[in-house]
């Protein structure tokens, strides 16, 4: 995966911060974004990051999953 792939989730991922539903479960299954950004270094130095991979569903709308919760459309 890299910066700028279209992906959609393809596990069930329940989160709590979806500005339509605050503090509410929203499940992001078959959700699909865009790849803005995948973590791998910071401050200069290699890191390894949970979840390495940050999607952007809308403007408002960021969240970071792991590579086996996305698939490429």
């Amino acid at each position: 995966m890299k910066v700028g792939d279209r992906v959609r989730v393809n596990q069930s991922v329940v989160v709590y911060i979806h500005p339509e539903n605050r503090g509410q479960p929203f499940d992001l299954k078959d959700e699909e974004g865009e790849v803005i950004g995948i973590v791998n270094e910071w401050k200069g130095r290699p890191v390894s990051a949970n979840l390495p991979i940050l999607v952007k569903f809308t403007e408002k709308f960021k969240v970071h999953l792991k590579e086996e919760e996305l698939e490429l459309i």
